[in-house]
């Protein structure tokens, strides 16, 4: 049972080396891939059903005992994540067809989303550190392959600026475990986490804290480390924009979730208060951006930034409320960011712009489109009953717990000013009058079912908030008790 812990990683990869042999037969590799995607969904469903009523699982490769070998965990986190991230792969391999050329899909289009999804569900089940790093390679460098699919200008351009902030950024990541090791002398969490809060020398600890901080900040987008990625999430392909925007950041916060709930809670006055101020600011700015902006997939991407703001809130308020908000504000933002990026690809598609100033009249032709876009605002924006405002709600009820009045009303304002560039963006799109082009009615509707399956999902964890809030309290509390994780990780090997 334990081997099952693998699956999450083998089956992207094992599909991503399958598909470069058929990447010149365009139909077998669309269908190919489609059927993985659907494995892979099944496989995680089962996982899923099997930690949650069985309890975790812990793969120690290669019969080495935790913390000597590669350890894999599934708990009720990284089992809920890998699912989440199974839905938004098939609904990617789905609608590719309909906004991808055949040209291009047949440059190993497929491959390269199946790996990045192996280096997402890597980083999401490793037990330590260094393999850590390593899954964030594996993600960065089929990333950069999508990000320059196509080859246009503007994707080049952009591309420089996001290989150029990753590698920093995985240097600084390999500086941190290299120092962490050297104080501590292990990179398996768990044990990192039983030696961190025996350690003697707070001050380095908390030194090497700040720079994986600083280090998961960048790639999760957070204040002030954001202003890489609006401009060079929307240069490529819709299908790679919403990979990016539901799966690539959010690894970011997890890692900072996973860190910094097990590892480094030894001085929370300083680290509680970093989380929180960087996280009000995240949520300031990028909603600005988000006004400012007139391209609509801008809108959208400028939309993951105060997303993240949220979580890093959850994440520094650090009680019962707080991390259940966080956990389910980065569940639901997933899918909806994901359908989202497909919604505005459709629509940019169909308009033949990207500038909300010229579209106009477009929910006379597609009112499906429209209404379902609209929809996905109301999420974004946290309106009642849909999945945003639960998430929103627990961190609410979190920071008033803890006293950070000012962060109720930053979190209430953001709230505000997303749904604004929602509406605004709607307005503009599918009001009034305006030319909506000739569209291609086969590639139309390829496009709007997967975003309308996504859309599905997110519905369910607004409605359907009292079958998914327990396990996501569950959560929380099992992230208040670093001790679960290590009893679970090292227990055969004491």
């Amino acid at each position: 049972m334990t081997n099952l812990a693998i699956l999450p990683i083998l089956i992207p990869f094992l599909a991503g080396i399958l598909l470069a042999f058929t990447h010149n037969r365009i139909l077998l590799t669309r269908r190919l891939a489609l059927v993985f995607a659907v494995i892979h969904v099944a496989a995680m469903g089962f996982l899923l059903i099997q930690v949650l009523t069985e309890g975790s699982i812990v793969l120690e490769t290669g019969d080495w005992m935790a913390p000597y070998g590669i350890i894999l965990v599934l708990d009720p986190l990284s089992v809920l994540l890998v699912s989440t991230t199974s839905i938004i792969l098939l609904a990617a391999v789905w609608y590719a067809p309909a906004s991808v050329s055949r040209e291009q899909e047949s440059f190993y289009f497929y491959s390269f989303i199946f790996l990045l999804v192996t280096g997402v569900s890597g980083a999401f089940v490793t037990g330590d550190l260094f393999n850590l790093f390593v899954f964030f390679e594996v993600l960065l460098m089929a990333s950069y392959a999508l990000i320059t699919h196509g080859g246009q200008k503007v994707q080049l351009r952009e591309s420089i600026k996001y290989v150029l902030i990753n590698l920093f950024s995985s240097m600084l990541f390999v500086t941190a475990i290299s120092y962490i090791y050297a104080v501590l002398g292990t990179v398996n969490m768990a044990q990192l986490a039983e030696r961190a809060a025996a350690a003697e020398q707070p001050g380095i600890i908390t030194t090497v804290a700040i720079l994986l901080f600083f280090v998961f900040a960048t790639k999760g987008a957070a204040f002030p480390l954001y202003y890489w990625l609006p401009r060079s999430y929307i240069v490529p392909n819709p299908v790679v924009s919403a990979l990016f925007g539901a799966l690539l950041t959010k690894v970011g916060v997890y890692s900072l979730i996973r860190t910094f709930t097990l590892i480094f809670h030894q001085q929370p006055e300083i680290m509680d208060q970093l989380f929180i101020w960087v996280g009000n600011l995240t949520m300031l700015f990028g909603v600005i951006g988000a006004l400012a902006s007139r391209n609509i997939k801008l809108i959208v991407a400028y939309n993951i930034i105060p997303a993240i703001g949220f979580m890093l809130v959850g994440i520094g308020i650090f009680n019962h409320d707080g991390l259940s908000g966080s956990i389910y504000y980065l569940l639901q933002d997933m899918i909806v960011k994901a359908a989202l990026f497909l919604l505005a690809g459709i629509i940019a598609a169909l308009a033949g712009t990207s500038d909300i100033n010229k579209m106009g009249g477009m929910i006379r032709s597609h009112p499906l489109l429209g209404w379902l876009f609209f929809l996905a605002g109301l999420v974004l924006a946290g309106v009642p009953p849909f999945s945003g405002f639960i998430g929103k709600l627990l961190l609410v009820r979190g920071a008033f717990e803890k006293g950070e009045t000012v962060t109720v009303i930053i979190m209430l304002l953001t709230s505000l000013l997303i749904l604004l560039s929602i509406v605004r963006a709607f307005i503009r799109v599918f009001w009034g009058e305006g030319e909506t082009g000739k569209e291609q009615k086969r590639k139309y509707l390829r496009g709007i079912l997967p975003a309308g399956f996504l859309m599905l999902f997110t519905v369910f964890l607004g409605i359907g908030a009292e079958a998914v809030l327990p396990t996501v309290q569950h959560i929380a509390d099992y992230l208040l008790n670093p001790q679960a994780y290590m009893e679970l990780v090292l227990k055969e090997g004491r």
